[in-house]
């Protein structure tokens, strides 16, 4: 009779301890103009419903439902959530200085990153922090890496698989002839990562192999623009889905594509003095072709230009700032699909992003229209990441919003008058927003 009584008291508190989830909360966003990115215009005195993390319903005369909270928004211009295409946030792992990192991208206005490769052990760590809203940040989608054996030399490498054998993890692996393809891809895979990324140091026929594979089992592929000696036409020969670094497009016009990542010159620019170089053009054509997404990256030239200038004793760009700009502004003539990467972070003492200087280089070096630097910025930054939720503002889309007071459109600067982010429904007022500590980023610079 005794344990007739407990087993049911088990069952009693079993079924208790089920909690009761509260309906999703519905937030009523009045006011704004809404900057159409696909299409570059703005549209004013535009409300957003959102339920729970995803948006409701948009329109300008949108009445809110009985128990809606309503957010005055009025005189603010909206856009979708900003992408930045390119970082790495744990090469070193340094825990302290990602979340920092995050938590600035994400006051930016910055809901979602590509992360390139890192240690993965700490990287899905903050994505599911940051994915489940333990600490501020932008949802991350990343890449395992692949490279040949040489590559692995590399210090960085070993930084991130620090207590195991660079070039031997499932988010570190050595590619050659040999290697059992499909079981290289569901290692990586298990990893939770969501792309391969093609580095380094590989041949055409390889490069080729790896995005097949990487394609059946459901990852995308990113891949340098030039995986030495792959050169970029192999590249996309291969059916990759995005290149980053627009400059290692410039190798196509190279008398010699060089052997390897770490023994190469820098691009003939002699041949690019009256022009884009015509096999260079070619291949702007076939990215357009292929709807290959282009990672142009122009901050981290800017970064390479500054510190050649500051010592010249180091090593020399492979490319300079200004042709880096010149071919990207080629390729957006070409209508190929650009996105906004940065490969690196601004100081620490910098109260907004590297995105906000990247966006400003494509507007102001490679003068690409403000309109289309959005559409990288969101649409275009989608697509490289392979999301269908995120990129626009439209029912059923993630609930990613950026307010600010000047108007994008305009200038691509307005992202420094960020006065509210929205990430998965989820408020974050900039005068919220607490700056980056000496503490935090110790050792990151």
């Amino acid at each position: 009779m005794m344990l007739r009584r407990l087993a049911g008291g088990l069952a009693w508190l079993a079924i208790s301890a089920v909690p009761a989830f509260a309906a999703d909360p519905e937030v009523l966003y009045r006011g704004a103009t809404l900057i159409d990115v696909e299409h570059g215009l703005g549209r004013s005195h535009i409300a957003i419903l959102t339920r729970g993390d995803r948006i409701e319903a948009v329109g300008p005369a949108l009445a809110p439902p009985a128990g809606a909270t309503v957010v005055d928004v009025d005189g603010l211009y909206v856009t979708p959530g900003l992408v930045n295409s390119h970082e790495h946030l744990a090469t070193p792992p340094n825990r302290p200085y990602a979340e920092a990192m995050m938590r600035r991208d994400l006051y930016g206005g910055i809901t979602t990153v590509r992360d390139m490769a890192d240690d993965l052990r700490q990287l899905a760590d903050i994505a599911r922090a940051s994915r489940v809203g333990e600490i501020p940040g932008p949802d991350l989608y990343y890449a395992a890496l692949m490279a040949g054996p040489e590559f692995f030399e590399d210090p960085r490498t070993h930084a991130v698989t620090q207590g195991d054998v660079a070039g031997q993890t499932p988010w570190m692996q050595a590619v050659t002839e040999t290697t059992d393809m499909p079981l290289a891809v569901a290692r990586a895979a298990g990893t939770g990562a969501t792309a391969i990324k093609i580095y380094a140091d590989l041949p055409a026929d390889l490069v080729a192999k790896i995005t097949a594979e990487a394609h059946r089992q459901g990852l995308k592929v990113w891949a340098h623009a030039a995986v030495f000696p792959a050169s970029p036409a192999e590249v996309l020969d291969a059916g990759v889905d995005t290149v980053s670094h627009t400059c290692m497009l410039a190798y196509q016009a190279s008398e010699t594509m060089p052997r390897a990542y770490h023994h190469r010159a820098g691009v003939e620019e002699a041949k690019f003095a009256t022009g884009v170089d015509p096999a260079v053009g070619r291949l702007f054509e076939r990215i357009h072709d292929k709807g290959v997404v282009l990672d142009a990256t122009l901050w981290v030239y800017a970064e390479m230009s500054r510190d050649y200038a500051a010592d010249p004793k180091g090593p020399a760009p492979y490319c300079s700032e200004a042709l880096a700009a010149r071919l990207t502004h080629a390729a957006w003539q070409a209508g190929d699909i650009l996105s906004t990467g940065t490969d690196g972070f601004s100081p620490a003492s910098d109260p907004w992003p590297a995105l906000d200087a990247e966006m400003a280089l494509l507007q102001d070096e490679a003068h690409i229209p403000a309109a289309d630097v959005l559409r990288a910025a969101t649409v275009g930054g989608a697509l490289a990441t392979g999301q269908t939720d995120i990129g626009t503002i439209e029912p059923g889309k993630l609930a990613n919003l950026v307010f600010t007071r000047e108007d994008p459109l305009r200038d691509v600067r307005a992202f420094r008058s960020v006065v509210l982010t929205v990430k998965r429904g989820q408020d974050y007022w900039r005068r919220d927003f607490r700056p980056v500590t000496a503490a935090e980023a110790k050792g990151a610079e």
